[in-house]
Protein backbone atom coordinates (compact mmCIF):
# COMPACT_ATOMS: atom_id res chain seq x y z
CA UNK A 1 0.00 0.00 0.00
CA UNK A 2 2.78 2.40 0.71
CA UNK A 3 5.82 2.63 -0.42
CA UNK A 4 8.06 5.61 0.71
CA UNK A 5 7.62 6.41 4.44
CA UNK A 6 8.96 9.66 5.72
CA UNK A 7 9.96 9.69 9.28
CA UNK A 8 10.84 13.02 10.63
CA UNK A 9 12.72 12.54 13.98
CA UNK A 10 14.54 15.18 16.56
CA UNK A 11 15.63 13.08 19.30
CA UNK A 12 12.58 12.80 21.09
CA UNK A 13 10.51 10.09 23.06
CA UNK A 14 7.52 10.85 20.11
CA UNK A 15 9.63 10.63 17.25
CA UNK A 16 11.52 7.71 18.58
CA UNK A 17 7.71 6.45 19.00
CA UNK A 18 6.72 7.92 15.50
CA UNK A 19 10.35 5.77 14.24
CA UNK A 20 9.42 2.61 15.68
CA UNK A 21 5.73 2.89 14.10
CA UNK A 22 7.35 3.63 10.83
CA UNK A 23 9.96 0.80 10.40
CA UNK A 24 7.08 -1.99 11.52
CA UNK A 25 5.16 -0.62 8.47
CA UNK A 26 8.14 -0.52 6.14
CA UNK A 27 8.72 -4.17 7.48
CA UNK A 28 4.79 -5.44 7.06
CA UNK A 29 5.11 -3.29 3.24
CA UNK A 30 8.47 -3.33 2.11
CA UNK A 31 8.68 0.21 2.10
CA UNK A 32 11.80 2.43 2.01
CA UNK A 33 12.09 4.71 4.64
CA UNK A 34 13.46 8.17 4.62
CA UNK A 35 13.78 9.37 8.60
CA UNK A 36 14.31 13.34 8.17
CA UNK A 37 15.82 15.97 10.74
CA UNK A 38 15.85 19.89 10.49
CA UNK A 39 18.08 22.02 11.94
CA UNK A 40 16.39 24.97 13.57
CA UNK A 41 18.42 27.79 14.67
CA UNK A 42 15.98 30.11 16.80
CA UNK A 43 15.94 33.71 14.96
CA UNK A 44 16.78 34.71 18.60
CA UNK A 45 20.52 33.11 18.08
CA UNK A 46 20.50 35.80 15.64
CA UNK A 47 19.74 38.84 17.43
CA UNK A 48 21.34 38.32 20.71
CA UNK A 49 25.11 39.42 20.80
CA UNK A 50 26.11 37.44 23.67
CA UNK A 51 25.29 33.91 21.49
CA UNK A 52 27.10 32.60 18.75
CA UNK A 53 24.15 31.42 16.37
CA UNK A 54 27.02 29.11 14.48
CA UNK A 55 27.74 27.29 17.69
CA UNK A 56 23.92 26.46 18.00
CA UNK A 57 23.75 25.59 14.48
CA UNK A 58 26.52 23.18 15.45
CA UNK A 59 24.96 21.69 18.22
CA UNK A 60 21.70 20.98 16.70
CA UNK A 61 23.39 19.47 13.01
CA UNK A 62 25.27 17.01 16.00
CA UNK A 63 22.14 16.37 17.63
CA UNK A 64 20.65 15.92 14.26
CA UNK A 65 23.37 13.32 13.09
CA UNK A 66 22.84 11.19 16.28
CA UNK A 67 19.08 10.73 15.45
CA UNK A 68 19.49 9.85 12.10
CA UNK A 69 22.45 7.48 12.54
CA UNK A 70 20.16 5.92 15.54
CA UNK A 71 17.27 5.64 12.45
CA UNK A 72 20.14 3.69 10.38
CA UNK A 73 20.69 1.67 12.83
CA UNK A 74 16.89 0.71 13.31
CA UNK A 75 16.72 0.44 9.40
CA UNK A 76 19.39 -2.11 9.45
CA UNK A 77 18.31 -4.14 11.80
CA UNK A 78 15.17 -4.65 10.53
CA UNK A 79 16.23 -5.01 6.93
CA UNK A 80 14.12 -2.07 6.05
CA UNK A 81 15.82 -0.22 3.08
CA UNK A 82 15.82 3.73 2.70
CA UNK A 83 18.59 6.56 3.82
CA UNK A 84 18.30 9.39 6.10
CA UNK A 85 18.43 13.21 5.17
CA UNK A 86 19.61 16.02 7.03
CA UNK A 87 17.85 19.57 6.43
CA UNK A 88 18.49 23.01 7.30
CA UNK A 89 16.08 26.11 7.89
CA UNK A 90 16.95 28.16 4.92
CA UNK A 91 15.21 31.61 5.46
CA UNK A 92 12.31 33.81 7.01
CA UNK A 93 8.75 32.46 6.86
CA UNK A 94 10.23 28.90 6.44
CA UNK A 95 9.90 26.31 9.67
CA UNK A 96 10.24 22.54 10.13
CA UNK A 97 6.67 21.70 8.80
CA UNK A 98 7.95 23.55 5.82
CA UNK A 99 10.82 21.13 5.43
CA UNK A 100 8.71 18.27 6.06
CA UNK A 101 5.98 19.45 3.17
CA UNK A 102 9.21 19.79 0.71
CA UNK A 103 11.17 16.82 1.71
CA UNK A 104 7.84 14.69 1.15
CA UNK A 105 7.48 16.48 -2.07
CA UNK A 106 10.81 15.98 -2.96
CA UNK A 107 11.49 12.58 -2.17
CA UNK A 108 8.11 11.47 -3.17
CA UNK A 109 6.83 10.34 -0.19
CA UNK A 110 3.12 8.46 0.04
CA UNK A 111 3.05 8.50 3.99
CA UNK A 112 4.22 10.70 6.55
CA UNK A 113 4.53 9.22 9.89
CA UNK A 114 5.17 11.71 13.08
CA UNK A 115 5.71 11.92 16.23
CA UNK A 116 3.27 14.21 18.40
CA UNK A 117 4.10 15.88 22.08
CA UNK A 118 0.34 16.16 22.58
CA UNK A 119 0.32 19.89 23.84
CA UNK A 120 -2.69 21.35 24.89
CA UNK A 121 -3.99 24.94 26.07
CA UNK A 122 -1.52 27.75 26.43
CA UNK A 123 1.50 25.40 25.85
CA UNK A 124 0.18 24.61 22.43
CA UNK A 125 -1.09 27.53 21.28
CA UNK A 126 2.72 29.61 22.58
CA UNK A 127 4.67 26.70 21.05
CA UNK A 128 2.27 25.49 17.93
CA UNK A 129 2.33 22.18 16.64
CA UNK A 130 4.72 21.29 14.01
CA UNK A 131 2.32 17.86 13.22
CA UNK A 132 -0.83 20.26 13.42
CA UNK A 133 0.64 22.31 10.46
CA UNK A 134 2.00 19.52 8.20
CA UNK A 135 -1.90 17.99 8.43
CA UNK A 136 -2.94 20.87 7.08
CA UNK A 137 -0.58 21.70 4.44
CA UNK A 138 -0.76 18.22 2.77
CA UNK A 139 -2.68 15.97 0.78
CA UNK A 140 -0.53 12.61 2.00
CA UNK A 141 -1.58 10.44 4.59
CA UNK A 142 -0.27 11.72 8.05
CA UNK A 143 -0.52 8.54 10.62
CA UNK A 144 0.13 10.77 14.16
CA UNK A 145 1.83 8.82 17.07
CA UNK A 146 1.28 9.86 19.94
CA UNK A 147 4.03 10.39 23.00
CA UNK A 148 3.83 7.76 26.14
CA UNK A 149 0.73 9.13 28.68
CA UNK A 150 1.26 9.16 31.97
CA UNK A 151 -0.51 5.84 32.77
CA UNK A 152 2.17 4.06 30.39
CA UNK A 153 5.25 5.93 32.23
Amino acid sequence: MYTRVLVPVDGSEAASRALDAALELAVEMGAELRPFYVIDVPVLAFESPELDPSIMRNAFAAEGRVALTHAEAQMRERGVAGSTCLAEISGPGKDIAHHILLAAADWRADLIVMGTHGRRGLQRLILGSVAERVLRGTTLPVLLVPARTQAEH
